[in-house]
């Protein structure tokens, strides 16, 4: 996949649940590029981002205080190798974007958060979500096969909310623990074709999620944004937004509001954009693509052998 011929390309970054035991292991092993990114982000953070990343265990990396770091730093690393690769200049993006915790991975990428200021933020990010589900127990459902407005309209008698919209017929709903589990057995009676509790530890892009905001809001004030080199594509409005203070209420609001997965794949679609850098971890993004546009053109630069067929 080249855009030598000119077509626009648009770099983007996974979220939570991305992660696995091993990801970026063998960037790790062959780049010099990476290596460097896991250890900058090692002298960062008080636990070991690179064992936890290689070795798991698999319950320690899906703590959302570690998930959200490793998942950042595996990502930065995988960018530090495409622009180490002899063919970096054909990859040069139009815009970016990641899902809810990739958008911080999207702006640091873009050049307007350093990446020792992502670091930390993405570690005060996960921290304070972890501290919120303690606080306010929450759940999220995966939906299949409904409408909007009969999933909205299942939230508003339940309590439940909307918390992503990801690609049609794919809606993930969020909330209260028992307000969620009020709604999944609404919509399995509306005839919802499935309905799927996630294996997730909050109810994250909802109410329950509003401490969170109120403290990372007073963490964002140490952190420096300035304007993207790249237009990056904010989850919260599905928009490009380039002003800082913007970026800063975005990125606050976003945490417990829903996120425009579909609409920012949309919007930067009828922007020219028709090939699409999903970067480590996995290829997640790539098979919600698929679902948003078939005709897209995807590359996931997860492993050695991504960089290689460049």
């Amino acid at each position: 996949m080249t855009p030598a011929d000119g077509t626009p390309v648009a770099y983007l970054f996974p979220g939570q649940g991305s992660q696995f035991t091993g990801m970026g292991k063998d960037l790790y092993d062959h780049f010099p590029a990476a290596k460097k990114i896991y250890d900058r982000a090692a002298a960062l953070v008080d636990f070991d981002v690179r064992s936890v990343c290689f070795e798991g265990p698999a319950e320690f990396l899906s703590q959302t205080r570690f998930s959200q770091p490793t998942i950042f730093v595996t990502s930065m690393a995988a960018v530090a190798v495409l622009k180490s690769h002899p063919r970096a200049s054909k990859f040069v993006p139009r815009f970016a974007a990641g899902l809810s915790l990739g958008e911080a991975t999207a702006l640091c990428a873009a050049g307007a958060i350093s990446f020792d200021d992502g670091m930390r933020f993405v570690c005060a990010r996960g921290r304070y979500m972890d501290e919120a589900a303690a606080e306010r127990p929450g759940l999220m459902a995966a939906v299949l096969g409904a409408e909007l407005a009969t999933v909205e309209a299942v939230c508003a008698e339940t309590g439940a909310e909307v918390g992503n919209l990801n690609a049609p017929g794919q809606i993930v709903i969020s909330g209260f623990r028992e307000k969620v589990e009020a709604a999944v057995e609404k919509l399995r009676e509306a005839g919802a074709r499935k309905v799927i509790p996630l294996d997730v530890s909050g109810g994250f892009h909802s109410s329950c999620m509003d401490s969170a905001c109120q403290k990372i809001e007073k963490a964002l004030e140490k952190i420096a944004i300035g304007r993207p080199g790249i237009p990056v594509v904010s989850n919260l409005t599905a928009d490009v937004e380039d002003n800082p203070t913007k970026i800063k209420q975005n990125l606050i609001y976003q945490m417990n509001h829903r996120t425009l997965w579909e609409d920012s794949m949309r919007f930067m679609i009828r922007k020219g954009v028709r090939r699409f850098v999903e970067f480590a971890p996995g290829k997640v993004l790539k098979g919600l693509l698929k679902k948003i546009d078939p005709e897209a053109e995807t590359a996931s630069l997860s492993a050695v052998e991504d960089f290689d067929a460049l």
